[in-house]
């Protein structure tokens, strides 16, 4: 490809139109002779620092947003100046691929929960319909039957990879391709350059407040993708199916419902299509354990997705409900106290645990969890089964090992007939602690326990 094809360079003068492109890139240690590099300022680094180096590597065109002058680059270099560079990276992305979003019928979910299950349940109607269906979610993407390793670990691949997964999916003849889509992602602009025909909304609730500067500019991404697509579908807040685990899987198979409607799959076939569906993974997933109790794995993460899991599960048991979680560093903090509240009013036991501390204390997390325990209601607890109180209070534990915790709630804690949710990881595969991300894994943590073992974190 030349660069005179790419059509969103058509409106600037070229030196050399005709070069031929190797391809595009934000990042500097990727770039190699023929190569377009775009300047991004990000978070921790800022791409024009690196400009004159890219240069060197053989880059046949910068595309940044300080001025010429202003990085000192050498007057005859190629070099683009633009007011956003990751709005044009998408742009540039999505013509090296052959602008694929124009090719698919695109549906993106986004919601401060239920983004997951909903996309899943769109893809699997649409699978199980006869269509030919791409999918692209926090828990991997599909191109029909085939799972593809994007190698990313966000719900919202970099925007690269994302055009480079639609344009697979056009080549693999799909005919949609349903996408899970972040407020990061958004804002981020990792789908710039896709248009999306149908834009879905699950709920909006306080999250993501850390980075977002308020719940109101929160709502504002959020709203300013969902305003983009040709139509939109909103979730309902309640549900009169009764075909998944829990209302809130409900509401989002309702929503999915009313999706494949309006991309023509009739009713009955879609809700035949949903009684084969299962929750994806780490969304109330129920291990085997061989016991008398049981123990589910939920990825829960606010005190909306956690108040809803604990209430669930409380008209599945009418004995003790045992719940572990904890919360996120550099989150949004204010969270902590809601959750710990949540969890001390709803469950007889509650366990306050690590959940990716990140730079942060894990204690000092714990303590701002507990500081909101309904102690009208709860106790703390030693942290050993010998000095559990008398059944008069809901009580609560702090253990900051996770492994430790799960362990101590399956062999300590559970009795016959109880039911323990571990909350917040669902899926993931890491725990951050310091930066650093160590291999983890709630399910495999409950292995462990269940064989009188612990999972430990070596760092």
């Amino acid at each position: 490809m030349k660069l005179q094809e790419l059509r969103s360079l058509h409106s600037y003068k070229l030196k050399n139109p005709k070069i031929s492109v190797k391809g595009i890139t934000d990042d500097s240690r990727k770039v190699t002779p023929g190569i377009i590099f775009v300047a991004i300022a990000g978070l921790t680094h800022d791409g024009h620092d690196f400009i004159n180096e890219v240069v060197k590597k053989g880059a046949i065109l910068v595309v940044g947003e300080r001025s010429k002058e202003e990085i000192h680059l050498n007057k005859d270099t190629d070099y683009i100046q633009v007011s956003d560079s990751r709005e044009m990276l998408g742009k540039l992305a999505s013509d090296w691929y052959g602008n694929p979003s124009k090719n698919l019928t695109l549906i993106g979910v986004t919601g401060t929960k239920g983004k997951t299950t909903t996309t899943h349940i769109i893809y699997h109607i649409l699978k199980s319909s006869g269509e030919k269906v791409g999918l692209v979610s926090t828990l991997g993407a599909y191109i029909g039957d085939r799972k593809i390793d994007t190698g990313a670990h966000v719900t919202n691949p970099d925007v690269l990879t994302l055009n480079k997964l639609l344009s697979d999916m056009v080549k693999a003849n799909c005919k949609y391709a349903v996408l899970e889509v972040s407020s990061h992602g958004i804002h981020q602009k990792r789908i710039s350059g896709i248009k999306f025909d149908l834009a879905v909304l699950t709920n909006i609730a306080p999250e993501h407040l850390d980075y977002h500067n308020n719940f109101e500019e929160y709502k504002k991404v959020k709203m300013l993708f969902i305003n983009s697509a040709k139509e939109r579908v909103i979730s309902g807040k309640s549900a009169r199916l009764n075909l998944l685990p829990g209302e809130f899987n409900n509401i989002n198979a309702e929503t999915a419902l009313e999706v494949c409607e309006k991309l023509g799959i009739g009713k009955k076939i879609a809700l035949k299509a949903l009684k084969s569906f299962k929750l994806p993974e780490g969304r109330l997933e129920e291990m085997k354990t061989g016991k008398a109790f049981r123990v589910f794995v939920d990825f829960a993460h606010t005190p909306q997705s956690l108040e809803a899991v604990l209430k669930y599960l409380r008209t599945l048991t009418a004995n003790r409900l045992i719940c572990i979680f904890g919360c996120a560093s550099e989150r949004d903090e204010k969270k902590r106290p809601l959750m710990g509240r949540i969890s001390t009013d709803l469950a007889e036991v509650s366990i306050f645990t690590a959940e990716d501390p990140r730079h942060e204390d894990i204690n000092k997390i714990i303590s701002e969890i507990s500081a909101g325990a309904d102690m009208s209601k709860a106790e703390f607890a030693a942290d050993n089964a010998d000095n559990l109180p008398q059944k008069t209070k809901n009580i609560f534990y702090k253990i900051p090992e996770r492994g430790e915790a799960i362990t101590f709630a399956i062999n300590n804690i559970a009795q016959n007939g109880d039911m323990i949710v571990i909350c917040g990881k669902g899926h993931e595969k890491s725990m951050n602690y310091n930066g650093v991300e160590y291999p983890w894994s709630d399910k495999k943590a409950v292995d462990y326990a269940l064989k009188g073992n612990t999972l430990a974190i070596k760092r």
